[in-house]
């Protein structure tokens, strides 16, 4: 039998790291690694990972975001993001941070949606989405600047955000995931949404026993 369908940890003899470009926001690294009979060398972005919330009200719209992303040259529809890039807290609580600082918004319910592995061939970003439910507004409105001082905010039934995934006018991939993600866990009655303390094998940081 080959089992419970799952990815496999593979802990590999890292025989060089250095840092060989480092960017405003990521960095570039540069190792190499024993694997088989082989000594291997790559590139890969060194990234800090993220976390985003998929806000569902009690009509079972979505909140969606639209934003100006400078690397595809488009304002793309999105749910609220950001970096893990504060020490010591923790990833629902940057869940939590980023809702009322991106959408002004504070949610009662907060259950783990779906982790996933942006670009495993290039990246070491690791995501985290939460489901928000329960939601209102935040107590102070937030300033916001840069690309997200036009920022443009909609609610949007689920099922619509389904069909412009699958028909390809959104592209955004953290939305596309939690989305489709979300459609399937209700349809089995949410029973495979888990803890939101969670923790996160994926991102060495917050994995057991760290």
């Amino acid at each position: 039998m080959n089992g419970e369908l799952a990815d496999e940890p593979y802990p590999v003899a890292i025989t060089s790291s250095e840092v060989v470009f480092e960017g405003r926001v990521w960095n570039v690294r540069h190792e190499t690694f024993a694997y088989g009979d082989s000594i291997i060398a790559r590139d890969y972005i060194d990234h800090t990972g993220a976390v985003a919330v998929l806000a569902l009200d009690e009509r079972g719209r979505v909140l969606l975001i639209k934003q100006y992303r400078h690397p595809i040259g488009a304002r793309d529809w999105e749910i609220p993001a950001g970096l893990l890039d504060l020490d010591g807290e923790s990833p629902v609580r940057a869940a939590q941070r980023e809702l009322a600082e991106e959408v002004d918004l504070v949610a009662e319910r907060w259950d783990l949606l779906c982790d996933f592995a942006t670009s495993p061939g290039g990246s070491n970003e690791a995501i985290r989405v939460y489901l928000a439910r329960g939601v209102s507004d935040a107590p102070h409105a937030f300033e916001r600047e840069e690309e997200e001082a036009d920022l443009e905010k909609r609610w949007v039934d689920l099922e619509e955000v389904v069909d412009a995934v699958l028909n390809r006018r959104v592209a955004n991939s953290i939305l596309s995931f939690a989305v489709l993600a979300a459609h399937a866990a209700r349809e089995r009655g949410w029973s495979t949404l888990g803890d939101a303390e969670s923790p996160w094998p994926r991102h060495p940081k917050f994995s057991p026993g760290d």
